[in-house]
């Protein structure tokens, strides 16, 4: 039987740089987000500088998610959904759902603002949820670029099937293939799905890397057996053989090149410049962003303690 490694001092030859067990916040009802980036063990792997697990978890009837619409600058935001819906709506009218296997790639750039809930039709009955977030700084020649929205469906993305393997190319590229998500930096981000037993090589062609687990175990070998729910660090410079437990695994590979200087984060604003980051605070104080059409709530700019926080 598949034991997961319970301690995280790791071997003088460990593969991994670092193991991050994320922190998981309750926003009611038990509806559990799990965040492992960024944490103290890792700020940023490649230009991946937020990922977020959301569930698994059943809405009951008449309840759903309710996030108001909030302002990003700097980034771009990535859903992608194992199961459930969200809709999707933004200030450059985007109305847009998003199922599970699909990509909603949004472009902050300068300025965007967007809510995500629950449909009307879905509340109608008990709704699952399951899926990731991630927030992917932009190059320091793009942060100012025109917000834009990308949805991409299930079939567009590249598909690679091997015996045991199934993986499917979210966003950049890895293993000879890239998706459509118009990313702006040298990245990849790969939903992998391994049967029982199953084998594959992360590839080493890129400088940062990281896997994070959402189901089953991951056998590392003499590095050990690992949970769902572990971001895993890889070293650089070599590829790595993972092996998935007795009941298979699921993971999301991501990672890429780092970027060319550190990044600020404060709430959700993503900046080469700490005081960029105040002037999109004050902006939205102000209420000076667009407003997304056809809603009036929104989320107030929290009480941010000190200076934003720079990465790494």
């Amino acid at each position: 039987m598949d034991q997961p490694t319970t301690h995280h001092e790791l071997p003088p030859d460990s593969l991994l740089e670092t193991i991050v067990v994320p922190r998981t916040h309750d926003l009611g009802e038990n509806f559990n987000v799990r965040r492992a980036l960024p944490s103290k063990q890792r700020r940023m792997v490649g230009p991946f500088v937020f990922l977020d697990q959301m569930g698994p978890h059943v809405f009951h009837a008449g309840r759903g998610l309710d996030v108001r619409p909030h302002p990003h600058i700097g980034l771009a935001t990535v859903t992608y959904l194992y199961t459930g819906e969200i809709m999707h709506r933004d200030s450059l009218g985007v109305v847009q759902a998003i199922r599970p296997g699909e990509v909603n790639w949004m472009t902050a750039g300068r300025g965007i603002v967007h809510s995500e809930r629950t449909s009307a039709d879905m509340r109608q009955q008990a709704s699952p949820l399951f899926g990731l977030q991630c927030w992917v700084a932009l190059p320091k020649a793009h942060e100012e670029c025109d917000p834009g929205f990308q949805h991409i469906g299930r079939d567009e993305l590249p598909l690679e099937k091997a015996e045991g393997i199934t993986a499917r190319i979210v966003a950049g590229s890895l293993f000879g293939m890239r998706s459509p998500a118009p990313t702006l930096s040298d990245m990849f981000y790969v939903d992998l799905h391994l049967q029982p037993h199953a084998r594959a090589q992360v590839p080493a062609e890129y400088s940062e890397r990281a896997i994070y687990i959402t189901e089953g175990m991951l056998d590392l070998g003499s590095d050990g057996v690992f949970q769902a729910g572990q971001l895993l660090v890889l070293k650089p410079g070599q590829p790595v053989t993972i092996k998935a437990g007795q009941l298979g695994a699921r993971m999301m590979l991501l990672g890429g090149e780092p970027m060319e200087g550190p990044r600020y984060l404060t709430w959700n604003f993503v900046s080469s410049s700490a005081d960029r980051i105040e002037q999109a605070k004050q902006d939205w104080r102000q209420q000076r962003f667009a407003p997304v059409p056809g809603e009036t709530e929104f989320i107030p700019l929290p009480d941010l303690p000190g200076k934003p926080v720079s990465y790494p």
